[in-house]
């Protein structure tokens, strides 16, 4: 016997997608990335670099390019794994920030700053996607029943 529809789940339904989008997350999300790649680039080139004249360590924005795609066409998925991803550059961060001497370490602070604003810009744009899929699961019976 099927049982009607609950109303939360109706209504999940029924939400588009553009309806659940929030432009000002996203910019924050997609801007704070591509902010982090161009901090990386001229950190490790000429503002800072470990070695007079840049070092290999410039290659350190290379895995941010992987989600950089699918951030711009706003992919849910690639938005998840690569909030992931970005506590990678936050753990480098906070080593070079307490480690480093200015201004390195400045660019370091500023490093952390901008993985914590894609980090919660992309968790927070997620969570009504993550809502209305959880809505839209079939209510799982209980054990034993």
């Amino acid at each position: 016997m099927n049982a009607a529809p609950k109303p939360a789940v109706a209504a999940a339904a029924n939400v588009t997608d553009s309806a659940l989008h929030s432009a000002g997350l996203y910019r924050l999300s997609a801007g704070s990335l591509i902010a982090l790649i161009l901090l990386c680039i001229a950190w490790e080139w000429f503002l800072a670099p470990l070695r007079p004249g840049g070092s290999w360590l410039i290659l350190k924005f290379l895995p941010l390019l992987l989600p950089l795609r699918g951030v711009l066409t706003r992919n849910r998925y690639t938005m998840q794994w690569s909030s992931m991803l970005i506590l990678l550059f936050f753990t480098e961060g906070i080593v070079r920030a307490t480690s480093d001497r200015p201004p390195s370490s400045t660019l370091a602070w500023v490093e952390v700053a901008l993985t914590l604003l894609f980090f919660f810009g992309t968790i927070l744009y997620l969570r009504p996607y993550k809502r209305r899929a959880k809505a839209l699961q079939p209510a799982k019976a209980k054990p034993g029943k």
